[in-house]
Order: C-alpha cells, then sequence, then structure tokens
C-alpha cells in the first residue's frame, strides 16, 4: 500500500497551476459533501457503512488526517441533517463542483488523477485537508512536497 506522501506527490502532480488548486479547494470539499447528501437522503445506513470504510481507508494512511477528515465528514453530515435541501439541491451542487473540476483541468492541462486510479477519489478530499492544516497550523507538517505554485 502506498504510503500518504507518495499518493499526495502523484495527486500534486496534476494540481500545479495556481487556479486549479484554488478551484479544487472549493470544488472537493463541495463535492465531498454533496456525495454524503446524496446518498443520506436515501439510506442513512448506507451512508454511513461507507463513510466508516473511507476513514478506515483514511486511517490506514495517518491517523490524524484521518481524525481530521472525520471531523470535516461530522460537520458535514450535521449540516445536511438540519439543512431542509433535497436531493435535487445536492445533485446541482455535484454537478457544478464536476464542471468546475474540470475546467480547473482544462487551465492546468491535465487529465484528473483519478483516470489513473480510482482511489485518487479518496485521495482528493484529505490532500485538501492536509493543505488546510498546513495553512492554519504553524505546527502542522503537510504530507504534501513544497510546490512552485501554492496557494
Amino acid at each position: 500500500m502506498k504510503t500518504v506522501s507518495e499518493w499526495f506527490d502523484e495527486y500534486s502532480e496534476s494540481h500545479q497551476n495556481k487556479t486549479n488548486k484554488l478551484i479544487h479547494w472549493v470544488c472537493v470539499p463541495t463535492i465531498y459533501f454533496s456525495i454524503i447528501g446524496i446518498l443520506a437522503h436515501f439510506s442513512v445506513l448506507l451512508t454511513a457503512l461507507l463513510l466508516v470504510l473511507a476513514m478506515v481507508f483514511y486511517a490506514r494512511l495517518d491517523i490524524v488526517l484521518a481524525v481530521a477528515m472525520a471531523a470535516l465528514t461530522l460537520i458535514m453530515a450535521w449540516l445536511i441533517f438540519i439543512l431542509p435541501a433535497g436531493p435535487g439541491f445536492y445533485i446541482a451542487l455535484f454537478i457544478a463542483a464536476w464542471i468546475g473540476q474540470f475546467y480547473g483541468h482544462k487551465v492546468e492541462g491535465k487529465k484528473p488523477s483519478f483516470f489513473k486510479d480510482l482511489q485518487f477519489l479518496l485521495i482528493g478530499p484529505i490532500w485538501c485537508v492536509d493543505a488546510y492544516l498546513g495553512k492554519v497550523s504553524s505546527k502542522w507538517k503537510s504530507r504534501q512536497k513544497p510546490q512552485i505554485a501554492s496557494i
């Protein structure tokens, strides 16, 4: 199994452009949120199972990042619970965020990483969390290599 640093290094290869990175900072969490929202409206049990499996995947990579992802996931699930939105709202968010993602990769000039390996669909959210922790805490040592084009 790859380490979190190996995943991030490979993911970062197609995320060098500043505009693409900014788009990803908005669109990746939006996609994650919308998927939870869509699934939760159809089956809370299935949603919980899939999220537990995702957290196991994250914990195998890095326990601190897994805890941060779990906290983010709980906040998103709580928002979904209290928002009076139906599945159509989350589907619209999902589509809009994916349009943004593909636009970002057009600007970047590189294909999205998940075309190479579907596991990158799970790496995107934890990559954003790692970068965010690096921005908000001087004590957090990001697992990502410093990039020329940083946010």
